[in-house]
Order: structure tokens, then sequence, then C-alpha cells
């Protein structure tokens, strides 16, 4: 299956891989500037990121989260074999191709055609069956009502979405009666302190209840990269106001061992406060 363009909607987790020097500020940014800026910049980035991420993410590893929780340990999506699944904010489909292997049917959708191409660079060098890809925008999904009987995003979409509540919809939307949508993002509580691996990161400096928009942006003020901030409470309403039920919210704890940094997550302070938030919600 080729790599079809439909739209556009943010994808994925870490930013500042260019090293462009672009201004960072705390600003409003809406639905469309959110989206350019989020397609440009993992059209940019894809390359220097499945480079430097590549051996953490695997081919075919379902991890939720920098702390490493793989879905094979988790199973926060249940059973996957013979279920229609879609993977918002796919990247290269490392988490589709997991699911593929364990007999779901799998489509790996993500705002970026250069992290697609990955995808099927992947499936090329191993040989193996590609994985079903879409370009498209995560808050205007382009499926049918009641595709899939499951969806789940790592680090995907959702931070990067100006208009959350309407992603949250259309994930309720394609999913069939008692389908599962399980995301994970940034804990919230780390939006309060420097994204920074060391002791800096550890003194809160700003207000966890700033939902201003973090944008870099160019010299003319265009946004080149955006990330948008919800409190808990804020997805929980989400979720609730879309018709999902919440059954669970996991907290993965810094596991001993890994001595990995990624960004601001760090054995330093993924003992001390953390770092990310998983969903598990299932349709009304």
């Amino acid at each position: 299956m080729g790599i079809i363009t439909v739209a556009t909607t943010p994808q994925s987790d870490l930013h500042d891989l260019d090293g462009d020097g672009d201004d960072a500020v705390r600003r409003e940014a809406g639905t469309g500037e959110s989206s350019q800026a989020s397609r440009h910049w993992w059209d940019r980035n894809a390359d220097e990121y499945q480079d430097e991420h590549g051996e953490f993410l695997g081919d075919d590893r379902f991890t939720w989260c920098p702390e490493g929780l793989d879905e094979a340990d988790a199973h926060l999506l249940g059973d996957v074999a013979g279920r229609d699944v879609l993977e918002i904010g796919a990247g290269a489909a490392q988490c589709s191709r997991w699911l593929a292997a364990r007999g779901a049917r799998p489509v790996a959708l993500d705002i970026s055609h250069r992290q697609l191409q990955h995808s099927r660079r992947i499936d090329l060098g191993r040989g193996t069956a590609p994985v079903a890809v879409v370009q498209a925008d995560a808050a205007v999904l382009p499926f049918a009502d009641a595709s899939f009987d499951l969806a789940c995003s790592a680090y995907g979409a959702v931070p990067f979405s100006a208009d959350t509540a309407a992603l949250m919809r259309e994930v309720h939307r394609v999913l069939r009666p008692g389908g599962r949508w399980v995301f994970s993002v940034t804990h919230p509580i780390r939006w309060a302190f420097p994204d920074e691996p060391g002791v800096e990161g550890l003194t809160a400096a700003s207000s966890y209840f700033d939902r201003t928009p973090y944008v870099e942006q160019d010299e003319q003020g265009h946004a080149t990269y955006v990330e948008h901030h919800r409190t808990l409470g804020d997805r929980v309403r989400e979720l609730v106001g879309a018709g999902f039920r919440l059954i669970d919210l996991v907290e993965p704890e810094w596991p001993a061992g890994l001595d990995q940094e990624w960004g601001g997550w760090s054995p330093l302070r993924g003992r001390l406060i953390p770092g990310t938030a998983i969903f598990v919600a299932e349709r009304g």
C-alpha cells in the first residue's frame, strides 16, 4: 500500500534536533499554524530523528515511552489478534509492525510524509509485507465511522494538536463500540519544570496551570514547532466529553538499570517525578 496523503496534523515527540536557533516563546498557536509547523518540522527532521533514536525504537518494538514500558509487558491494548488497529502519530510505524506480527491489522497514520517513507524503508529492508500507512490529520480522520477495534498513540499527535477535544471525538467516531483508545504523552507535571535532564530540571519554574503553547519560531515569527499543554484534569474531561470511559492512568516509574537519557528524560529526573502519562479509555 502506498502512502496516502489526506491532510495534516501534528505528530511525535522531541524537538531541537536541527539546532537552527529558532526563538522559543510561549504564545497562542491555532490549529492551522500548529499543523503546518509540525508537518514541516517532522519532514525536515525525520532522518535525524530515526538515526538518533532508531536503535531504541527498533523496527518492530511497541514501547510507550522513554521509560521503556513495552506493550508486550503492559498489555494496555488487550488481545490484538484479529483486531483492526489505528496507530496515530506513528512515525516509522514501529508499533504497527509489532501489532501486525501478533495478528492485528494495523493502519499507521502520521502527519509527516518523510516519517512514513522511513516506514517503507524498514519494510523493504526486512523484506516483509508493508504496513498500511496514511498521511493525514489526526483531528479529521479519513475513515468511516466504526472502522477500528483499537486506537493507540505512543507520544504521537495528541500533544501537538491545538484542538485535542476534537481529536478525541474523531477517535471515538472511528472506533467500534467498546473499542479501546490508549495514548501516551509527556506527563503534564513536566510542564512546570525546565526540560533539562540534570539538576537544573528539578526546580519548578512555570505554572502547571499555564496552558499557553510552547512555540519555536523563525525570525519572521512563523512557528516552526508547536506543542500544547493540558493538565491531567483537562485530558480526563476531553475523554469523557468525547464519550470515553477512563479505565486506567499509567505513570511508568523509571526502571533500574536504564541509564539512557532522552531529551529531558533521565535517570535523575525519572526517579523523582513522572515523565509519562498513559491514558487507557474505552468507547461507550
